[in-house]
């Protein structure tokens, strides 16, 4: 599809994507008191919890956490392959990015993060590192390009 014309659709974002946790408190302080993200809200159900979280100055994106395999359609056969996965961390991930890498890094380590790549130059061109959230979700951050110029 050629965009050149700008009659596309240009103006789509990312708005809200989904990780899930297996403790609801350990993701709150994680994302909120190590990445200092705001929290944008907290519902409950039952023994479940989501909670929305975002980037300070960026109201449009969020991230849920969730509980896991929360969707009453999946048995409990994928519920208990939802929960290996987690635990090895290959069910979900997300990339975010920073001006400050390395400043960012040392605020993780700083803060518990289990990191299971330092900052790297890779073969691709991207600078960025790699961490695992409290549910074992995995987590890139990638230098941004502004920073790099």
């Amino acid at each position: 599809m050629d965009n050149t014309d700008n009659t596309g659709i240009a103006d789509v974002t990312v708005h809200w994507t989904f990780l899930p946790h297996t403790d609801p408190e350990a993701s709150l302080a994680f994302y909120r008191d190590v990445l200092g993200f705001e929290v944008r809200n907290d519902v409950g159900y039952g023994e479940m919890r989501w909670i929305t979280v975002g980037p300070a100055g960026s109201p449009g994106t969020a991230i849920v956490l969730e509980p896991p395999a929360a969707d009453p359609g999946i048995t409990e056969d994928e519920r208990r392959t939802v929960a290996e996965m987690m635990a090895k961390g290959t069910y979900a991930r997300i990339t975010l990015a920073t001006t400050d890498l390395d400043g960012t890094f040392e605020r993780l380590r700083a803060g518990g993060a289990e990191f299971v790549q330092e900052p790297t130059e890779q073969p691709y061109g991207v600078r960025d590192c790699a961490f695992r959230d409290p549910a074992g979700n995995l987590i890139r951050i990638n230098e941004s390009q502004c920073a790099r110029s």
